[in-house]
């Protein structure tokens, strides 16, 4: 009793101690196939129901939803912060998303949730946590993916929110690009599409309002340095190379120097990124820009705790993952979350 007493205590004073605390941090998160046990008939989910091969059942759902707790909690206490915005991917609908923050120790940051059901066969979305004191929600809407050359390929939307920091205009924009099924180059091109229609996106919004700052996260099923985000967005990995039209991506310079957020026979990938528009890059409008983390020369983290890695077998030192084919291994996901901050 005691015990989960002073965990209640300290979520609280977390909040207590957050109100105008500077500077925000803003997180994104690839939950990893966090799907309900109940099967959605016209969506491919029933690898993940009791009777599928994976015998996804409520004990091992409660499970992963305390795990994606403990992650997203221990994430706000590095900084005695919740976190203002918090995107997510491969969440199966709303309903998970709620469960989330609905553990005890996510309480007290009185998230709010920005959700669209996209058309992905396997009815994975993305979505959106806010922290409604800080982030004034203005509106949202979901865009769908296009490709000309591929009319009838489905995957997830686009998802994005406006509103203010601080009576600044900021616009989010999470997203989870396609994968590299068929391999890295025969399916570069979708990537490439999808970078091209968030670039077109971004420069809209700017060309509405050039005081707005834009924030675009996702699993990017690409690296930081590949063509689909150097080229695609326009994304520089230094703020001084930013100029008009630019855009900044703190995790070019991380995965450079080694870090990574997911691994793949035995190499780090960084594919999961937050990427900022030149004037939350540079502080050419307004007062608030990205700032380095903590004392480091990075502008971008990546959270890691010795609980969320691999200890043991053919993936040691990997992200420990729900499962490894159909055994279950109750993990966190197979990706890092990442995260920058901001302030004056």
């Amino acid at each position: 009793m005691k015990r989960i007493f002073l965990t209640g205590l300290f979520a609280s004073l977390i909040v207590v101690a957050c109100f105008a605390q500077k500077p925000y941090k803003v997180v994104f998160y690839n939950f990893e196939n966090l799907f309900d046990t109940i099967h959605d008939p016209g969506v491919l989910d029933e690898e993940f129901t009791p009777e599928g091969p994976k015998k996804w059942n409520t004990a091992k759902y409660t499970k992963k939803i305390g795990n994606l707790e403990r992650v997203l909690f221990d994430i706000a206490a590095e900084d005695k912060d919740y976190p203002v915005v918090i995107g997510v991917s491969e969440i199966e609908n709303r309903s998970v998303m709620e469960d989330v923050i609905a553990q005890p120790k996510l309480v007290p940051g009185n998230y709010r949730i920005v959700h669209y059901d996209s058309p992905d066969a396997r009815g994975v979305d993305v979505g959106f946590y806010y922290r409604p004191d800080v982030f004034k929600l203005e509106g949202s809407a979901a865009i769908p993916f296009k490709m000309p050359e591929l009319p009838n390929f489905k995957t997830r939307d686009f998802v994005t929110m406006w509103g203010t920091i601080e009576g600044e205009p900021f616009f989010f924009l999470v997203s989870h690009w396609p994968s590299r099924l068929g391999g890295k180059e025969a399916s570069a091109p979708k990537r490439l599409a999808a970078a091209t229609q968030v670039k077109h996106i971004v420069d809209s919004v700017i060309a509405a309002n050039p005081a707005t700052k834009v924030v675009i996260m996702g699993d990017l099923n690409d690296d930081a340095t590949d063509a689909s985000v150097v080229e695609g967005l326009s994304a520089k990995g230094k703020i001084k190379e930013v100029g008009k039209g630019d855009m900044f991506n703190p995790f070019i310079n991380l995965l450079k120097s080694g870090y990574g957020t997911l691994a793949y026979r035995d190499e780090w990938n960084l594919f999961d990124n937050i990427i900022v528009s030149e004037n939350l890059a540079t502080g050419s409008t307004g007062k608030l820009k990205i700032q380095p983390v903590g004392n480091s020369k990075f502008y971008g983290g990546i959270f890691r705790r010795p609980y969320m890695i691999q200890k043991e077998g053919q993936y040691k030192g990997y992200p420990l993952r729900t499962f490894v084919g159909n055994d279950f291994q109750g993990g966190f996901s197979d990706h890092f979350p990442v995260y920058i901050y901001i302030a004056k």
